[in-house]
């Protein structure tokens, strides 16, 4: 019974909170964590994270991370030209220096300040992406920058990710050096493998009149099969929930079958995901020194200033006017779904502590907040142009 009263709860806060972030404006996922940490032991303390809501949440992590892979196209990857990759190296190589050198700063070891560098190397592609379609720029030779290069930046950090986790919490015995090109290998079989066997399940099925139902559950046999294989090869799961999508993104091409896809997982496991975030997130931290909330601040502003500053510089080194800059500096802002994911799996594995997780998730909270204000007002100046 209180397995099913936890579980109520969590499905509960993400249906109120859902609605509350359609009246007030608030991005969904910042609206769900800010509900998990309100009904958690930072203010309310009615909900603890209990075994089944635990499990639930690592599944919407796992969800959460195949959906950015699914969003991710081999296609755009292959039209990168060097100014983009450049321009992806500097918005990603300079706030992974500062990232780093400010917590190192603030006194904690190497592998937490390799941690948040990490981290702050990424951007978010569930935020950009709609803000770009509302900005009208989307498929303009700006919004495309935007997309690719945002994109490369999240695959170099989940793959840094997975070299530093592998180095501190090892699946497999197999050196680097072998490890990765087999990695390269599997994936590369697997992008040619799949896409015929499930042409293979739908010719078998045609006809059948559950044929949509076969489809959609081979996929998710593919899924949860993918993950499995790549944690067998020694990655984790969020790294493997990932590249799972990556594989599976080219070769879903119904638009029902994803939006199917799409519902399941933002309908129950990725909110569960969030809300979680918020359960583990305990702000208490905040009372105990003024210098806690000196590092929140310290990391906070040092992502919101590398992470401008660098964008801008690179997007006019590689032709961009100064609107136009400041509109690709303003879109590399927003830090959510691998900095949450990171952060999580970290505060697990005990290589980040409850400063730094609460430092994180703030971070997440505020970037996702400022960009979408910032994006606005670039795109009306640029419209004005």
């Amino acid at each position: 019974m209180e397995a099913f009263y936890s579980f109520f709860l969590v499905v509960f806060s993400g249906v109120f909170f859902s609605m509350l972030s359609i009246r007030t404006h608030i991005p969904w996922a910042v609206m769900l964590i800010l509900g998990g940490i309100l009904a958690g032991p930072s203010f309310l303390d009615v909900m603890s994270v209990n075994p089944t809501i635990d499990f639930i949440g690592q599944i919407g992590l796992i969800f959460l991370m195949f959906m950015a892979g699914l969003e991710t196209k081999f296609s755009q990857l292959q039209e990168f030209k060097g100014n983009l990759v450049f321009l992806a190296f500097i918005n990603g190589f300079v706030p992974f220096l500062v990232g780093a050198t400010v917590v190192w700063f603030l006194g904690y070891g190497l592998m937490a300040s390799l941690i948040v560098g990490i981290i702050f190397i990424s951007s978010s592609v569930a935020v950009v992406i709609p803000s770009l379609e509302v900005s009208g720029v989307l498929n303009t030779k700006l919004g495309q920058s935007v997309v690719i290069t945002t994109l490369l930046q999240d695959i170099t950090s989940l793959t840094l990710l997975s070299l530093l986790l592998q180095s501190v919490d090892p699946i497999t015995e197999v050196p680097l050096y072998i490890f990765y090109p087999v990695l390269l290998g599997v994936l590369i079989s697997l992008r040619l493998v799949i896409p015929k066997l499930r042409r293979w399940v739908i010719k078998m099925a045609t006809g059948s009149p559950d044929l949509f139902q076969l489809e959609f559950r081979s996929t998710f046999l593919v899924l949860i099969g993918t993950v499995i294989a790549f944690e067998v090869l020694g990655l984790h799961p969020i790294v493997a929930g990932f590249f799972s999508g990556l594989v599976l993104a080219d070769s879903i091409k119904s638009k029902v079958l994803k939006e199917k896809i799409q519902t399941i997982s933002y309908g129950i496991f990725i909110p569960t995901f969030f809300i979680v975030v918020g359960l583990e997130t305990d702000l208490n931290v905040l009372k105990d020194t003024s210098g806690v909330l000196l590092s929140i601040v310290l990391i906070v502003f040092s992502l919101v200033v590398s992470k401008y500053m660098s964008g801008y510089v690179a997007a006019k080194m590689v032709g961009f006017n100064s609107i136009e800059s400041g509109f690709f500096a303003a879109t590399s802002l927003p830090q959510l779904s691998t900095t949450l994911a990171t952060a999580f799996v970290a505060f697990s594995l005990g290589l980040i502590d409850q400063t730094l997780l609460a430092a994180l998730v703030i971070l997440s909270i505020v970037t996702v907040l400022l960009s979408p204000i910032l994006i606005r007002a670039y795109s009306a100046r640029l419209e004005k142009k």
